[in-house]
């Protein structure tokens, strides 16, 4: 049976909403115009032009009557004239005259209220068959009539003339606009629900409602390019506390983050966590590099270990040079000895283990014992040990990393990855019997994660209280 699914007000971001419906705006008008074009050419398909030509006719009583007397009876004899030309003996009349096997098109007539007077109406889809159709009702009406009236005549008081445009006229420019309006309406409604029922964590609130494990904290989004020249070079910005271009709510939020992490180990003894992410591009190397700065910061001896051989990132994110450099895969290929892999910044405190390039057997130079030996040597001489695995719904690499690890942080996107792919990452670590740690909620914007910075010192205080009271 499939799982219910609620939803909450609190869940959706006005933000995700406003993204996907710029992210689909050529899709939006991609369906606007083609509205256009679907009415353009259902108007030729469909619409058929028609002609209609009109005649005015007065109806006068004969004999000796008073004005009033006349107009009373005037009036009902245009009733009884107007049925007339509707039967269906003067439709055989005028096809006879005309030659055709029966009448095309439409009389109708309407008699002016409270006057004599009869307006008659012939419509047809040919202007000049439209013409001789009600020009034979004038010349042949009198012979259905003239039995049934002998006091009252029947005079033309204007000629029907041979109609230039058709009558029945489309606003066609107002039923494209109606038909484009309504297409893309209906896209934008679709693109605001898929947005709104997407299963992504959206909103803090829906990620302590959803996510099954405890929210270490919550990382704001910081924008890599701040000019229009880096945008245009597509160059980014290493997002590192130790960087003085990061605000201090960016470096403050992972301190707090740190602060979980590091009460959440030291009870456990532990030392060697892996940071990972379920899908790619959800931030999960730049929050295991300021995990480890961090740490770092505390005058602890950290490592750093880029373990993602699918694609390393560390070395972009602390600009490591390419040149003259001992890579990890050298040491795990026997190429270079351990003691060579490592590099150490002494203005961050830090030790690093770079690896340059994606590595096709990486599942097999992960589980190696020099993989095995180099964790465990870093493990007896260091305080911590952060290790960047690669995502895992891509690979098995991560799974595979767990059995060297004492604990794991799963990263978190903004709007990103599906909340039951997030639960099922969560309880496949549980089932390698590797600890928990907890969540990382990574760039996240302000309009759906807070407002100004003391809600991160609510949110962080209110964190580390339940915290506690868990312990």
């Amino acid at each position: 049976m499939e799982e219910t699914r609620e939803f909450h007000l609190d869940e959706i971001s006005v933000r995700s909403i406003c993204i996907d419906v710029l992210k689909n705006i050529w899709l939006i008008v991609l369906s606007a115009a083609a509205a256009w074009f679907a009415v353009t050419g259902a108007e030729k398909w469909i619409y058929v032009p028609e002609y209609t030509a009109t005649a005015t006719l007065v109806v006068n009583a004969t004999g000796n009557t008073n004005a009033y007397s006349s107009l009373v009876l005037t009036n009902q004899m245009a009733s009884v004239f107007s049925e007339v030309f509707q039967s269906n003996v003067l439709r055989d009349r005028i096809a006879e005259d005309l030659g055709m096997d029966s009448v095309e098109g439409e009389i109708s007539t309407s008699v002016i209220e409270e006057t004599n007077l009869i307006i008659l109406r012939v419509t047809s889809v040919n202007p000049r068959q439209t013409y001789l159709m009600i020009q034979s009702a004038l010349d042949n009406y009198d012979t259905v009539s003239d039995y049934l009236f002998s006091n009252a005549v029947l005079r033309i008081l204007q000629e029907p003339t041979v109609p230039v445009s058709p009558s029945n006229v489309l606003d066609l420019g107002r039923i494209r606009k109606i038909g484009m309006l309504g297409a893309a309406a209906a896209i934008t409604v679709a693109v605001i629900l898929f947005s709104v029922l997407r299963f992504t964590i959206k909103t803090k609130e829906g990620a302590k409602r959803n996510l099954d494990g405890k929210i270490l904290g919550i990382v704001p989004y910081v924008r890599k390019r701040k000019t229009w020249k880096e945008t245009m070079h597509r160059k980014n910005r290493s997002l590192l506390i130790s960087s003085p271009l990061v605000s201090m709510i960016f470096s403050e939020s992972v301190r707090k983050v740190v602060t979980r992490l590091d009460h959440h180990i030291k009870r456990r003894n532990q030392k060697v966590i892996m940071v990972t992410s379920v899908l790619e591009n959800e931030g999960k190397s730049t929050v295991a590099a300021n995990l480890a700065l961090a740490l770092a910061e505390k005058e602890k001896r950290v490592v750093l270990l880029d373990g993602d051989f699918k694609k390393p990132a560390q070395y972009k994110i602390f600009s490591r040079p390419q040149t003259n450099n001992v890579w990890m895969i050298d040491y795990l290929t026997g190429k270079a000895p351990m003691n060579e892999v490592f590099a150490y910044d002494k203005n961050t405190n830090l030790f690093t283990v770079y690896q340059n390039s994606g590595v096709r057997n990486s599942s097999g130079l992960l589980g190696s014992d020099n993989m095995r030996t180099l964790v465990e040597t870093c493990r007896e001489n260091m305080d911590y040990v952060i290790l960047d695995s690669p995502p895992m719904a891509f690979s098995s690499d991560a799974e595979l990393m767990m059995r060297m690890v004492d604990a794991v942080v799963l990263v978190v996107c903004q709007d990103r990855a599906d909340i039951r792919a997030i639960n099922d990452a969560a309880d496949t670590i549980r089932q390698n019997k590797v600890d928990f740690a907890g969540f990382v909620l990574n760039a996240f914007h302000k309009d759906v994660a807070f407002e100004h910075s003391r809600e991160y010192g609510k949110y962080y205080r209110h964190a580390e209280k339940e915290e506690v009271s868990e312990g």
